[in-house]
Order: structure tokens, then sequence, then C-alpha cells
């Protein structure tokens, strides 16, 4: 082959390179900026009318967020701090109106149970926040116990609120290990042959109070033998999801023993009959996204015996984890079908959705707000918009702008000096605020 014909098909094989990306670029709707330079057929294509509506801010820096425009919603409240919003444009009227109406009959001294999950990542991890967000409920509407206790955790001898210990040989999946779509919400799944795990609830002052231990299961094909307290009992747990009670009484301490490496285990819980439970659903490192590889019966199942009155998604920090970044739109197209088929699978449950706290980087000579923090608390915002969840402004509800730099160096401080991570006594803080929200919330419901 002649240079002159290899030079032919070097062009002509660019051109058609450079004309198949800029068709993809159109229509599949990724950018890159070298190639918007020369998109080739960029000025052939005119876009779609828009008939949405852009909500801007005084940063210039930051992406709009675009929402359809509703007459009687308000997204701008997205904004106020210390605020739990639906968008209603009538502040007067209170969001979660079907959770306040089971909070307003326990204060009416009806018995049932209010169980609230908390779902989050190591902003929440070892009980921090939620030790104190249930404490306060459970003071002022009843309840007694911790909730849900994976069978191991990273932060076991971290946490206050429970003491757990294994032994034995205990197989682990979850959101970063295994391929398995039935981990349970806490993102782990866990099996032994011959293991066995203690634990003891810390959470309960009144030495009268009877709490119910239960096994959370999957299923198994064949009855199985366990141990409750060095006790003997068979059991057959066949349904996709199982609770299993392992005692109703006042003892705070449990030990299980389980011997058959089929049956997927999850945790134990601690309940009273009635009250506020609120579990701890803690994941280091995640963003929320992971909830897509669960499978959406197995989610049915546990909604149906395990249902939860509110559930609270609290994510985004592990999202800063660049300091330049700005746009988080992606995340609002993949967290999107999230959310939406959480509250398919829980028909029943109020959702809350919490944005990032503040986390800082160092910019020059001194620590200040990732500059893109604005950026994706609109867009978590936008997530509660969309998909009928109230909403709540952690970042606002914190000081705004630079307040973990602020709590960091307060004496005493209330956030550790990885300018990332509130300390117990700001999660403390922010468990007040949060309840006081609620509660705020709650005064207009009853007017």
């Amino acid at each position: 082959m002649n240079s002159s014909r290899r030079v032919f098909l070097f062009v002509v094989y660019s051109v058609g390179l450079f004309l198949l990306i800029s068709v993809a670029g159109i229509f599949l709707g990724f950018e890159w900026m070298p190639f918007n330079r020369i998109n080739l057929v960029g000025d052939l294509v005119k876009p779609a009318k828009d008939t949405t509506q852009t909500i801007a801010t005084p940063d210039s820096n930051a992406i709009p967020v675009v929402v359809e425009k509703i007459p009687s919603k308000e997204f701008m409240l997205y904004r106020q701090p210390r605020l739990i919003t639906d968008f209603n444009a009538d502040t007067t009227i209170a969001s979660m109106q079907e959770f306040l109406e089971k909070l307003q009959a326990l204060r009416s001294g009806q018995k049932r149970k209010v169980r609230i999950a908390y779902f989050g990542d190591s902003m929440i991890e070892g009980d921090l926040l939620t030790q104190t967000f249930r404490q306060l409920l459970q003071q002022t509407f009843g309840g007694s116990g911790v909730g849900f206790v994976p069978i191991k955790s990273p932060v076991a001898k971290f946490r206050q609120t429970v003491s757990t210990s294994s032994t034995g040989n205990w197989e682990e999946e979850n959101f970063k290990e295994g391929k398995s779509n039935h981990l349970y919400l806490s993102g782990h799944l866990f099996r032994t042959s011959g293991g066995s795990v203690q634990m003891t609830d810390q959470t309960v002052k009144d030495s009268t109070a009877i709490l119910e231990k239960s096994l959370l299961c999957g299923p198994v094909s064949a009855p199985v033998n366990i141990t409750v307290n060095n006790s003997s009992t068979t059991i057959h747990p066949n349904k996709p999801f199982n609770s299993v009670s392992l005692g109703n009484d006042a003892s705070r301490f449990v030990k299980l023993g389980l011997s058959d490496p089929q049956l997927p285990v999850y945790g134990i819980s601690f309940e009273s009959e009635s009250g506020v439970i609120v579990d701890n659903f803690s994941f280091r490192g995640i963003t929320g996204i992971e909830f897509a590889r669960i499978d959406s019966a197995f989610l049915s199942a546990v909604a149906q015996d395990n249902p939860y009155d509110l559930i609270i998604f609290q994510y985004g920090v592990n999202l800063l984890f660049r300091p330049n970044d700005k746009n988080f739109s992606w995340y609002a197209r993949v967290m999107l079908p999230v959310v939406k088929k959480l509250r398919n699978c829980f028909p029943s449950s109020d959702f809350l959705l919490v944005s990032t706290a503040d986390r800082a980087f160092r910019y020059g000579d001194e620590y200040k707000s990732a500059v893109g923090i604005d950026s994706l608390v609109k867009v978590q915002a936008l997530l509660a918009y969309e998909t009928n969840s109230s909403f709540y402004n952690q970042y606002a509800a914190m000081g705004g702008p630079n307040s973990i730099v602020e709590w960091a160096r307060m004496k005493p401080s209330l956030a550790n000096q990885d300018y990332v991570h509130p300390n117990h006594r700001g999660a403390e803080v922010l468990a007040h605020h949060l309840f006081d929200a609620i509660m705020r919330d709650l005064q207009k419901y009853t007017k």
C-alpha cells in the first residue's frame, strides 16, 4: 500500500470516528470539552424546547438545578435551615403527616410501634446521631431498645449503645464484597457454620422494660437448629425475609449460635412492644446508589414483615471527595430511580431525604467548605422534590459555609480535624436539631 492511500484511509477513518463520537454525544447526552469544540453535527441538531424552569442562586459557579414548576410547591424552601419541608408553599402545613399522626397517637396513649429506619454513611457510623435521636424520641413518645444490630461491624468496639462479640468463622457479603442481591437494609449478609454472637443492649435504663429479641434472617430450605442462650431449638425460616423471636423478657442480653451455613443472617433486633424504634443502617463510604443492587421483591418482603413508618436517607459526604467538583447532575440521574424504587417497595413509609453535612478542603492557605457543596445540596433537594419526599438541609442546620471548620476549632470541638466528621458532641447537636424540626412539624400538625 503506497503512502498516499495510507494517508487517505487515515483521514477517512479519523473523520468517521469523530462523526460517530459527535452523534453519540448528541443522542446519548455525554460531554467532553475537546469534542464539544469540534462536534461535527452540533450545529445541525436543535435542542428541544425547554418547558422547565431553572432555579438560579447567587452562586454563579453552581450548576443550575432544573425543576418542573408546580403552583402549590416552592422548591427554594430547601435552603431553609432546620426546616423539614415537602416543598408545600404553605409552610403552616406539616410535612410527613402520616408519620406525625402515628407519633401523636403514641403521645395520646395508644399502644403501638412507630418504627424509623435511618440510613447513612460514616456520618452515623457507630450509632452517632441516631443514638441521641432515638433517646429523644423514646423519652418523648415512649419505647425501649436499640433496634437493629448487625452480626458484625468494623466499629462494634466504638459503638456505645450495644456491646457485640462473635466467635467462629463468619462469612460476609456486603455492598463492596460479594454479588448477592438479597443483602439486608444494612448492606450486609452473614453466614456461619458453628459460629456464635452475643449482644447486650446498653440503651435501656428501666430494668423492668420488656424487650423482644429477634433474629432477622433470610430463607433456608429445611429446618435448622440454633442455640439461644445455650438452649437448643429448631426453626424453619422459609419466607424471603424472616423475624424469629429469640426471647421476650426483661433481659438485655442474648447469645445466638448457628450451625447451618445455608442460612443467610442479617442481625438481631431489640424492640419494646410499644413506642418508637430507631434502626441505624450505616455503611461507610457509600452514596446511596448501592441500594439499586438489592432485589425489589426482597425489599417488598422486608416492608411487609418489618415495616417502617419513616425512612430517613442521609448521604452525600462521600460525593465530595474531590475539592473542585461542582457538577453532581450525574448523581441525580442514578439516584432518582433508587429513591423511586425504595418508595415503591415501602409504600406505607414516609420518606425524609437529609442533605450532606458540611465538609472542607484546603484552598490556598485555609480550609473552606467544598466549592460544590451548594450544588450537591440542590441536587439532593431535587431528588426529594421529584419523588414527593420531604427534605431536611443538614448543611444549613450546621450553620452553612465553613461550619465544619468552625466546629472543629471550637473548644470543646464539635467535629474532628479531618473537617468531614462531627464527633460525639457534634452528632448530638445534629440529632437535637432534627428532633426539634420534627417537633415543630408535629406542632403544626396538631393545631
